[in-house]
């Protein structure tokens, strides 16, 4: 069972980034995705889930109409698409389903 995250990097403050989760050794569809983050001298925080039946879809306040989760369940990957960014933003992106963690993707937002 591996989850492995990409797409992260440096981004000015108002552009867009996306990353993806890759899954490997189980199938995507019988579970629900989602995405946490863990800022520097801050604890984990949640992100946005998916839900693995109907594709519904959570945010925290902090994204909520500026990030989009979605998954493509025959390839196997989930997606985060982060629009509007901010420094605040900044964080190890950190991808899940069921019990199962990532190594997470850096991502900065900075000018």
């Amino acid at each position: 069972v591996q989850l492995v995250e990409s797409g992260g990097g440096l981004v000015q403050p108002g552009k867009s980034l996306t990353l993806s989760c890759i899954v490997s050794g189980f199938t995507l569809s019988g579970y629900g995705i989602n995405w946490y983050r863990q800022a520097p001298g801050k604890e984990r925080e949640f992100v946005a889930y998916i839900n693995t039946i109907d594709s519904t879809t959570s945010y925290s306040t902090s994204v909520k109409g500026r990030f989009t989760i979605s998954r493509d369940n025959a390839k196997n990957t989930a997606y985060l698409q982060m629009n509007r960014m901010t420094p605040e933003d900044t964080a190890v992106y950190y991808c899940n389903a069921g019990a199962a963690w990532g190594r997470g993707t850096q991502v900065t937002v900075s000018s």
